[in-house]
This record gives structure tokens, C-alpha cells and sequence, in this order.
């Protein structure tokens, strides 16, 4: 796979140095070997494939089958993709704080030095190479991607002990909503990178890493207590552009995860009991997992899940899947983080 973070000017992030950390730290996962390796593959590019019909079937929205491609990766590839995909997104707040909009850096940017946010980043991913099942990347040209973690899913099911097979399609189902969300959804992807844009319009280099920087030392000190770096770095008008992503982000996890809940009954016999070992494990395991969880924001992570289902939920009870599709024909109708709250808030201003 061709990087486009790896080339060029490494700028404020060495993502080649990102990428070989988080790799190394990642791990390759549990043992499997080629012959059942190359069956999970095969296996999961199957659900994939057949998701997208019981995901249409279900939320009435309609795509082409294939319209971005399902891509089974390992640890190390995920590490990758995601360097690329944070190149891409975040590259106009790294373009802000490094200077290249034409303003001077402050001093302490360039001295902090790319090698350094490398291996913070590489560190992230590492980290979460080991907890992600899939994601669907919007910024992926031309049409996104969805990834599917291979050697994460096996390990989970085989610590869930649930059967393997629905697990594979349980995991699948969810990941390809959100594939369907962007690709039926042609202006979502643009939207959010549009939020990335505003957020780094917003920020102001010769203060961030003065003040910012102290404040995410010591939202990690306090990680015990519940503060994620989010929440500790940001203007108001910073923290008002999180909120407007959280809600959106909160009805994407939420809406899949209702998805994966309505139509799992039909064609996944243990499903109930999936998904009852599954949240258990979302809380995450031992002191040092929950720590950096909320640290890095993954609580609220689970959050968005929770919330997310809820306000789909509610607004589904009262006027239908039909209605509540309403939510993807413009930015405008997509939901608030305070309606995420309050589903008959959305039901009002927007139907």
C-alpha cells in the first residue's frame, strides 16, 4: 500500500516513525496459522459482502454493493491506514501549528520537533491497534474504505468464547453501516473534514503548545478522574466545533449499533449473548487499560455507543425509519450533541 504519510515533509508529525512504533508496539496477535488464517479472511470479506443487503433491508438506505472496498488487515496495517488517514484529516492543524499558512511558529513548536510528536502518536496507535475490530475511512479517495482487523477480531471472540462465526458477522454488520452511512451519504466524509478545517482556523500556535501542552501533562495525571485530553485542551469555540463532531460521531456509532442490534436476531443465532459479553469488555480491562482509555477519550468513545443508540432508538419509536432517514439528506438535519440528549428536540427542529 502506497503511504501518503510516509512521503514527504515530515512537518510537525514523522508519521514513519509513528507508524514503526505503533507497529512494534501493536503486536501481531494471537497465533493462527495461514490455512485458518486465510479462512477468517475470506470469511469476513463473505459478511461483509452480505451485510450490505441486510443493512439496506433494515435502514432503507440504498447503495451500490462494493462501493468502497473491504479491506482485511493486521495490526501493523491498521497502524498504517491510520497514519494516512490522520495525515489527511489533521493536516490543517498541522499546517496552522507548524507555520505553513504563512504565520511564524512559535519557538517551542519547532523545538518540540517532529520525531518527538512521532513517537507520541506511534504510541497512540500502538495502543489502539490492539483494541480496534474496524472502521470505515471517509478520507480514503476516492470513496473510503472499510477495514476489518483481523487477528483483533479472532483474539476477542476467542476471549468472549462466543461462537466465532457469528461473531465475524456480528462484527461485520456494524462496521459495514458505517460504510453505508458515508457512501449513501455522499457529503458526510466532506462535512467532517470541514470540522477539522474550522477546528484548525480556530487555533492559535503561539498559545497552544505555551498553555496546551501543560494542560494535556496534566489531564493524563488526572486520567484516574476522568479527564480525557478532549476535554482539557480547547477554546470555547474549539470545544463548541468537538461538540458539533461528537454529535455527529454519537449518532453514527449509535445508529450502527442499532443496526447490528435489530437485524443480528434474524441471521445470528447467540446474538443476545454477544452482545452481553461484549459490553462487559467494553468497560475494558485493569487499571492501566481504563486509565489510558480515559486519557485518550475512549470512555467517551463508549459513550457515543450508548448515547447514540438511544437517541436512535427514540426518534425510530416515533415516526419511523423512514422519517428518521431524514437525518442524512443534509448537514443541517444532522443532530446536536445536546439532541443526542433529547431525541424529541431533534423530532421538532428538523421533522
Amino acid at each position: 500500500m502506497t503511504s501518503t504519510a510516509a512521503g514527504g515533509d515530515a512537518g510537525m508529525v514523522d508519521w514513519r516513525l509513528a507508524v514503526s512504533i505503533g507497529s512494534r508496539l501493536a503486536g501481531e496477535g494471537p497465533q493462527v496459522s495461514r490455512q485458518d488464517a486465510a479462512a477468517v479472511v475470506a470469511e469476513l470479506r463473505a459478511d461483509a459482502d452480505r451485510s450490505t443487503g441486510l443493512v439496506r433491508d433494515f435502514t432503507g438506505l440504498v447503495v451500490a454493493e462494493r462501493t468502497a472496498p473491504v479491506v482485511v488487515v493486521d495490526r501493523a496495517g491498521w497502524v498504517q491506514a491510520n497514519a494516512d488517514g490522520f495525515a489527511v484529516a489533521l493536516g490543517p492543524v498541522v499546517d496552522k501549528l507548524t507555520g505553513k499558512d504563512g504565520r511564524t511558529p512559535s519557538g517551542l513548536a519547532r523545538a518540540i520537533g517532529s520525531r518527538v510528536t512521532g513517537a507520541e502518536v506511534g504510541g497512540v496507535l500502538g495502543f489502539l491497534a490492539g483494541k480496534v475490530l474496524g472502521q470505515f475511512e471517509p478520507f480514503h479517495a476516492p470513496a473510503g474504505r472499510l477495514l476489518l482487523v483481523a487477528p483483533n477480531i479472532v483474539h476477542v471472540e476467542r476471549e468472549l468464547g462466543v461462537d466465532p462465526h457469528d461473531f465475524r458477522l456480528w462484527v461485520c454488520l456494524h462496521e459495514e453501516t458505517h460504510r453505508v452511512q458515508f457512501t449513501s451519504t455522499p457529503w458526510l466524509g466532506d462535512h467532517l473534514l470541514g470540522q477539522m478545517h474550522a477546528l484548525a482556523d480556530s487555533l492559535e500556535p503561539s498559545g497552544f503548545f505555551d498553555d496546551g501542552l501543560g494542560r494535556v501533562l496534566e489531564a493524563i495525571r488526572d486520567g484516574a478522574r476522568g479527564t480525557s485530553l478532549v476535554e482539557a485542551v480547547g477554546s470555547p469555540e474549539q470545544k463548541e466545533i468537538i461538540d458539533r463532531v461528537t454529535g455527529v460521531m454519537s449518532l453514527l456509532e449509535g445508529h450502527a449499533d442499532v443496526v447490528m442490534d435489530g437485524v443480528g436476531p434474524t441471521v445470528i443465532p447467540t446474538v443476545a449473548d454477544i452482545r452481553k459479553r461484549f459490553n462487559r469488555r467494553r468497560k475494558g480491562v485493569g487499571v492501566l487499560d481504563r486509565v489510558l482509555r480515559r486519557a485518550l477519550g475512549l470512555d467517551a468513545k463508549m459513550a457515543q455507543y450508548r448515547d447514540g443508540a438511544t437517541f436512535v432508538r427514540g426518534v425510530v419509536d416515533k415516526v419511523g425509519m423512514a422519517e428518521f432517514n431524514a437525518i442524512w439528506e443534509r448537514p443541517e438535519n444532522l443532530p446536536t450533541k445536546a439532541e443526542i440528549a433529547d431525541p424529541r428536540a431533534w423530532v421538532s427542529r428538523v421533522l
